[in-house]
């Protein structure tokens, strides 16, 4: 068993694709048209044979409650490795990113939270 593809829930698609891979440095992989929504993916520029991340549409009322619960209680609805926190903390906050957590170590890993503008806290992890 492996994992090919996970997803973010979104508040607009296009936003999100012009933050995941403008600012976030994501690559566009997939986009199909899929009546009002598109399945839409984004991959790392370093592995893009490898997990897909879906910018997943909010059309599901349910989801748009949990995801305003996640973001307004402060808890990342997903995390992403990085080789250096410090660096790309650095490099995001130029780019405009707000961060709810600056880079902070807990144990064996450092971590930070950004706001991705659809919605989401995202994590960013170090491993040290």
């Amino acid at each position: 068993m492996k994992i090919r593809i996970t997803s973010v829930m979104v508040d607009n698609q296009e936003k999100a694709l012009k933050f995941y891979t403008e600012v976030l440095g994501f690559v566009k992989k997939t986009e199909i048209p899929m009546g009002e929504h598109k399945w839409l993916t984004v991959v790392s520029k370093e592995e893009q044979d490898g997990v897909e991340l879906l910018l997943e549409p909010m059309g599901f009322e349910p989801a748009k409650v949990f995801q305003k619960a996640l973001f307004e209680a402060g808890i990342p609805l997903t995390a992403f490795n990085v080789d250096n926190l410090d660096q790309e903390y650095e490099q995001l906050l130029k780019l405009g990113v707000v961060f709810s957590t600056p880079p902070t170590q807990m144990g064996p890993v450092k971590l930070a939270v950004l706001n991705d503008t659809c919605g989401n806290n995202i994590q960013l992890v170090q491993v040290l």
